[in-house]
């Protein structure tokens, strides 16, 4: 089998693919970086015809005629001008300005002028569009990245892609989505988390489309070739298409606008099939097929993403097995295992690993809306200790179970994965959830201690009344034995859930930012939700300094440390946590009990 840029080189020198189709002159010109000419913007005036390529099914590009209308300039920001251009033929007058088309190379005279990037209206009746100028675009092959202007990134930053923008010209516009291809998600995952994917500009599609990597493509990448940008692949996969506007023997550039305008990124980046375009007046897309891994996009730029060819991008791998009780009496519970990827990419990894861990949770027969989840997993980070999760996630009156289980690994892994002050190396995340045919949750409705007054070194008994879900309430027994030194007097003695010693323990949230090996420090110190725990409270000061507690603190050293409090560093109290005992339940626990001992 040749290699990708050998291809490229054959198909440059002779203007027939790898498949055997005579490719047009223009696009066969434009295969090399030595081969290619440009039309410069300078030269742009109204009444130009050219011809734009684009994969309208299959995997060789096709023509369409274009008519050149005029130049907006500065239309996305200072320095930052669009070609505005009417698409004529058969096809493109026939679905209109399509996602997944944004990156369709534009010729005139053999020249390459841009790319088709930006539709202009939603429901116009014939394909107007943007087109982004070339010389932009090969400022980012180039590494002439100009620092935009605060009101450039705001016209045209990830979070707005998606909604409309109007030009200086008064011209209402927005750059072309690219179609995102959820392969082995349910469309109600997709519904749920899509508009996190939509915001950076993406159109999610479940299921229309598939992801193969071990298939291999022979027809090289040619401008107006589909190429994708994988988030996950595995037993799940997520990939987003546009079109290739240039390629020379280690590049390709593609969109003609950016997927988030990160900056550098790390994403694979495959070959493409079109299995069909789909028309119409609000969402018109390609429906398409993920192919061999030939590199990985290393830029997300405002006029275009660069890929290089033979780079190899970081992935995270994730293990989530799930056990799923029995769907019918006699049968016995099932596991099923799940081996996926996820990109390394600080706008995108979160949601993608959160709707890929929601997936995994609904993709067996046993998935209900009446169930809990016994989660146990780990985080591995380079050069910290493992992040530890474990509790019961149940369904609550807002979410079912799966939903819960989700955003608990998506707040721990978020927690981490987007820390304010350092970026960490995720080398992995494995997930064990068992699944519970019922709601287990319970409140604690009441708790007494079975003496009034003890003295230090004593035990004393706790009971707690949980009251479970549609099920009748018990006792669970609690012994504690009072702290040596305990001084004389009433002590507070509080029986809870997990939540409530956590916010006590931590404060209702750092005072300012933790650095990451604190933030997985105190992760770690969270305590699971299926247990009771009793703690006393006793009237000493305690300090919460970078978000590790610091009990029984001395008057004077309370005192010394005070300044910082002032640097939103430290979090004083008058009253210091004593754990003193704790019981494990099978019920995700809520609620909490304030008593009083009498300490002699």
């Amino acid at each position: 089998m040749m290699g990708a840029t050998a291809l490229q080189a054959q198909t440059a020198a002779t203007g027939v693919s790898a498949s055997g189709t005579a490719l047009p002159p223009t696009a066969a010109a434009a295969m090399g970086a030595s081969g290619m000419r440009v039309f410069p913007l300078s030269e742009v005036k109204r009444g130009l015809q050219g011809v734009a390529y684009t994969v309208f099914e299959g995997v060789d590009p096709e023509p369409m005629q274009v008519e050149i209308l005029g130049v907006l300039h500065d239309s996305l920001g200072p320095g930052q001008d669009m070609i505005l251009a009417r698409l004529r033929g058969t096809k493109p007058e026939f679905t209109g300005v399509v996602a997944g088309m944004s990156g369709s190379p534009v010729y005139i005279n053999g020249r390459l002028l841009g790319a088709i990037s930006y539709r202009i209206g939603q429901f116009s009746k014939e394909p107007i569009a943007g087109i982004t100028p070339i010389e932009q675009m090969l400022e980012v092959r180039d590494g002439e990245i100009r620092p935009a202007p605060a009101s450039t990134k705001q016209t045209i930053s990830a979070g707005a892609l998606s909604a409309p923008m109007t030009t200086s010209s008064g011209i209402e516009m927005q750059a072309m989505e690219t179609p995102l291809v959820f392969s082995g998600f349910s469309t109600e995952a997709v519904q749920l988390f899509g508009d996190r994917f939509r915001a950076l500009g993406m159109t999610p599609v479940a299921g229309l489309g598939s992801a193969d990597p071990k298939a291999l493509q022979p027809e090289p990448l040619v401008p107006g070739s589909a190429v994708s940008a994988v988030l996950v692949r595995g037993d799940l996969s997520v990939a987003g298409t546009c079109t290739v506007t240039y390629v020379d023997p280690t590049h390709l550039l593609a969109c003609g606008h950016p997927i988030t305008q990160y900056g550098p990124i790390d994403m694979p980046m495959t070959k493409a099939a079109v299995v069909a375009t789909l028309p119409s007046p609000l969402n018109a897309f390609k429906i398409v097929n993920t192919t061999e891994t030939v590199g990985a996009f290393t830029e997300d730029r405002a006029s275009a993403i660069m890929g290089r060819f033979g780079v190899k991008a970081r992935m995270i791998p994730v293990t989530v097995e799930v056990t799923q009780p029995a769907v019918a009496a006699g049968t016995a519970s099932r596991a099923k295992t799940f081996h996926f990827e996820v990109l390394d990419n600080r706008q995108l990894t979160p949601s993608a690993m959160l709707v890929s861990v929601y997936q995994s949770l609904q993709s067996t027969n046993a998935a209900a809306a009446e169930m809990s989840y016994r989660i146990a997993g780990d985080i591995a980070v380079k050069g910290l200790p493992d992040v530890h999760m474990a509790g019961l996630m149940t369904q609550t009156e807002l979410n079912p179970a799966a939903i819960t289980a989700a955003l608990f690994v998506g707040d721990r892994f978020g927690r981490v994965y987007g820390n304010a002050l350092e970026q960490p190396v995720v080398t992995g995340m494995n997930l064990k959830l068992e699944g519970i045919a019922e709601r287990r949750t319970a409140v604690i409705e009441s708790a007494r201690l079975g003496a009034i007054e003890a003295r230090p070194g004593e035990t004393v008994e706790v009971e707690a009344t949980l009251d479970p879900y549609q099920a009748e309430a018990h006792v669970v027994h609690l012994k504690f034995t009072v702290p040596a030194g305990t001084a004389p007097g009433t002590v507070r003695i509080l029986v809870s859930d997990a939540a409530s010693l956590d916010r006590l323990a931590h404060g209702q949230g750092p005072a300012h930012q933790l650095g990451l090996a604190d933030t997985v420090a105190q992760i770690n110190r969270l305590h699971e939700n299926d247990k009771v725990f009793v703690t006393l409270l006793s009237k000493t000061a305690q300090a919460i300094l970078d978000g590790e507690t610091m009990p029984q603190l001395p008057l004077s050293m309370a005192n010394v440390l005070t300044p910082l409090k002032d640097a939103q560093r430290l979090q004083l109290s008058g009253e210091s946590l004593v754990e003193a005992a704790s019981i494990s339940t099978d019920y995700a626990v809520s609620g909490s009990q304030i008593l009083n001992l009498l300490i002699r």
